[in-house]
């Protein structure tokens, strides 16, 4: 049986019980001058974010959206060796050479050449924007063992195309730096400020450092405004007063409000642009706004009410309606008749630990954050609290 490497990122993996364990996130090979690559095993990701290895030895079956393995799954965390080569994560988009010819790896392909030893037979490759894909024999490709100085990027992320912003920074900072940074400099706008929201603090600082000003602005720009005073809070001052001075103006006026806050406070960790209407809005609008795909589930499960103008911070809080309340009101119904009445807003000053307080004493996932003149400010969620209250590197734990 052939199988291609590229679709295997993200498939399940099964204990015999029939549990899924965790995901797949690459292969482990060997490779050896004159022979065909030795797969060693697979780079498993299990809860919480860490990353161990299954040995070949021990899957039975690699089949369409499952990988099924025996025996008992070491939860040691991985750690590549020397010797050992990322099939996915360092084999694709490299420049190798077939009869003389330069051409770009999309893929490979391994086989079970017998029990339980699998070996890389085949390389996909494409000599110019995949116009011309080919599959060849691994003996007719040289070039592996070369360093390059740049590996290009569409293979890996074409592989990465499925899964989810945090899987792909944690694939991202599994990697070396160099192959970090030549895939983030491929990845577009939008999905590179998805990933840079959830990597850590030095990943993304060392990312942002090797895209030049202009790229950097522009995936600031595309980023949560709390997300991007968060990276900016991580800068030096003069690297990021320039970046700010290149965003545009409407995209920077948020950014540059939060970074007046302390980190530590509510105004620090809140976001600027949660679903805001005024009391005149329909229910039937409202439950329109939160079902806006690029909304995390935080923000998605409230509406907080204001007088126009209703971009903060302008608008007079005025209450929140939470979506149960929403789905259970004819769709008819002003908003302003669907408010509760129970909750209070907070005030930029409060601390994380009294934020933390209010939305554990009401069963909150966010919270309202007014000024001193009533006008609605921002609202703080369950998650922008967890990201300041857990240990600065528990993006880059592996272990409980």
């Amino acid at each position: 049986m052939r199988i291609f490497v590229a679709r295997l990122p993200g498939t399940p993996v099964f204990d015999p019980a029939g549990d899924q364990i965790g995901r797949v996130r690459d292969l482990v090979a060997g490779l050896r001058a004159g022979h065909r690559p030795t797969i060693h095993g697979l780079v498993v990701e299990v809860q919480p974010r860490r990353r161990v290895f299954l040995p070949i030895t021990r899957v039975r079956r690699i089949e369409a959206g499952a990988v099924v393995f025996s025996g008992r799954l070491n939860m040691r965390r991985f750690e590549q060796r020397a010797t050992e080569t990322l099939v996915v994560g360092q084999l694709l988009d490299l420049s190798v050479r077939v009869g003389g010819e330069q051409v770009t790896v999309y893929d490979v392909a391994m086989e079970e050449v017998k029990p339980s030893i699998w070996e890389i037979t085949k390389v996909a490759v494409y000599r110019r924007r995949r116009r011309d894909p080919r599959v060849v024999d691994w003996s007719e490709v040289t070039g592996f063992d070369t360093v390059q100085q740049d590996q290009g990027a569409a293979g890996l992320i074409e592989a990465f195309a499925s899964m989810r912003a945090a899987d792909v920074a944690s694939a991202l900072h599994h990697l070396p730096p160099k192959r970090r940074v030549e895939i983030a400099r491929a990845l577009d706008d939008e999905r590179l400020a998805d990933v840079l929201e959830e990597l850590p603090p030095d990943d993304q600082v060392g990312i942002l450092g090797r895209l030049g000003p202009e790229r950097s602005a522009r995936v600031l720009e595309e980023m949560g405004p709390d997300d991007a005073a968060d990276l900016l809070h991580e800068l030096p001052d003069e690297q990021a007063t320039e970046l700010l001075a290149l965003m545009e103006p409407g995209e920077a006026a948020p950014v540059r409000r939060l970074l007046t806050y302390p980190e530590d406070s509510a105004g620090g960790v809140m976001t600027s642009e949660p679903v805001i209407l005024p009391p005149s809005s329909t229910v039937a609008e409202a439950l329109a706004h939160i079902r806006q795909q690029d909304l995390s589930p935080a923000v998605a499960a409230q509406v907080f009410v204001s007088r126009p103008p209703t971009e903060t911070p302008t608008g007079i809080f005025l209450g929140v309606a939470h979506f149960q309340r929403l789905l259970r009101e004819p769709p008819s119904t002003l908003l302003g008749a669907a408010l509760d009445p129970s909750i209070d807003p907070i005030r930029p000053d409060f601390t994380l630990i009294e934020v933390t307080s209010y939305l554990a004493n009401y069963n909150l996932v966010a919270a309202p954050v007014v000024d001193e003149l009533g006008r609605l400010v921002g609202a703080v969620t369950v998650d922008d609290v967890l990201d300041h209250l857990l240990p600065e590197d528990w993006r880059e734990r592996d272990d409980t």
